[in-house]
């Protein structure tokens, strides 16, 4: 078993963009580290770093606490598993599994023993004697996992391997992969742009954006102290509220017909006029009707209503026009006026930077 490490790491394409930039992490063995972010934030780059098959412009990967920039991706020890699959079409499902135990010329009697342990693992053993053109997409992500398990390697990276999946296979895969890590040895990185496998599969997850790494951490820690807005925003359905407002003094930001007086350690970053963009979460609003008071409220017009059975979603706009959701497990009596919301439950942006005050 073999940890997996990142230092400063940057790559420098053709056009002169520099993606991932200066990069920074660290995976234990046995550990699950998810990268998630929008298409093109670099996360695809980082796991060609790792397998060798990219060059990176400055900065060190270490596997096993070695240094490994300089060897081949044959020598990494790295498997890596493909959004396309990129299974052979002409070899059966035992010989896909096998092929990367023959380059390495492990003797037969080990291949049959190692492809059977893969196969009964992931769910395969029926299917050893088929070509992939007769399975289905789940069945071939599970023979291109398994290729790649089968090698025993030290660090194992998956490359968005549930996107070419309808969203209830994608759902069952899932729950497969969930199963199947305590099986993993490798240190492992999983790349995908959902929220959702992130949250559901990380042990660690790593934020990223336009190249840069902005925040990595537990899911908890993700989803409950997230550092930037956009890490704020990515997590979460919806995302976090966002509210800007148009100053600040006297202790309180000001917007359209309300103001909110913010903690003396928010105030003291925050300079007379800034605009400060102010956060919270949709299940974190309570609902209010006529006539209800509340020291922290907020008023309101009501939008709109989505029922979705088990919960109901409120969209409101404020007297400025900025747009917001509430999320509630039950539908109110009555058309809500104001929303209240506790002061702990808040967080506050730098409008200009998006990081956290």
């Amino acid at each position: 078993m073999a940890s997996l490490a990142l230092k400063n790491i940057s790559h420098c394409f053709e056009n002169g963009a520099e993606i991932p930039k200066q990069v920074s992490f660290e995976v234990a063995a046995k550990s699950f580290l998810v990268l998630v972010g929008p298409s093109g934030c670099g996360k695809s780059t980082t796991l060609r770093l790792i397998a060798g098959l990219s060059d990176p412009s400055e900065g060190e990967i270490q596997i096993d606490g070695k240094k490994v920039n300089a060897l081949s991706p044959k020598e990494r020890e790295v498997a890596m598993v493909f959004q396309n699959y990129a299974l052979y079409p002409h070899m059966t499902v035992f010989e896909n599994i096998a092929f990367g135990l023959k380059l390495k010329k492990i003797p037969k009697a080990e291949i049959q023993i190692k492809v059977h342990k893969t196969a009964e693992l992931l769910g395969l053993s029926p299917l050893l004697n088929r070509k992939p053109k007769a399975l289905s997409g789940g069945e071939r992500q599970r023979v291109a996992l398994g290729r790649a398990m089968a090698r025993e390697p030290k660090v194992l990276l998956l490359d968005e391997p549930l996107s070419n999946l309808d969203a209830a296979l994608r759902q069952r895969v899932r729950q497969e992969l969930l199963g199947l890590k305590k099986q993993l040895k490798a240190a492992t990185v999983y790349v995908t742009h959902d929220q959702t496998e992130a949250m559901s599969l990380g042990d660690q997850i790593g934020v990223m954006r336009a190249g840069e790494l902005l925040q990595t951490g537990v899911p908890e820690e993700i989803y409950g102290n997230p550092q930037t807005l956009f890490v704020a925003q990515f997590f979460g359905h919806p995302g976090m509220n966002a509210l800007t407002s148009g100053g600040f003094s006297d202790g309180r930001l000001h917007f359209e017909n309300w103001n909110l007086a913010v903690p003396d350690f928010v105030g003291k970053k925050i300079s007379n006029t800034a605009k400060v963009v102010l956060g919270f979460r949709p299940e974190k609003g309570k609902l209010l009707t006529a006539g209800e008071n509340n020291s922290l409220s907020l008023p309101v017009k009501l939008q709109t209503v989505e029922n979705f059975g088990h919960e109901f979603f409120y969209n409101f706009q404020t007297a400025d026009g900025q747009e917001f959701s509430i999320r509630t497990p039950e539908k109110a009596a009555a058309i809500p006026e104001e929303i209240t919301l506790n002061p702990e439950d808040l967080f506050f942006f730098d409008s200009q930077t998006g990081k956290r005050i």
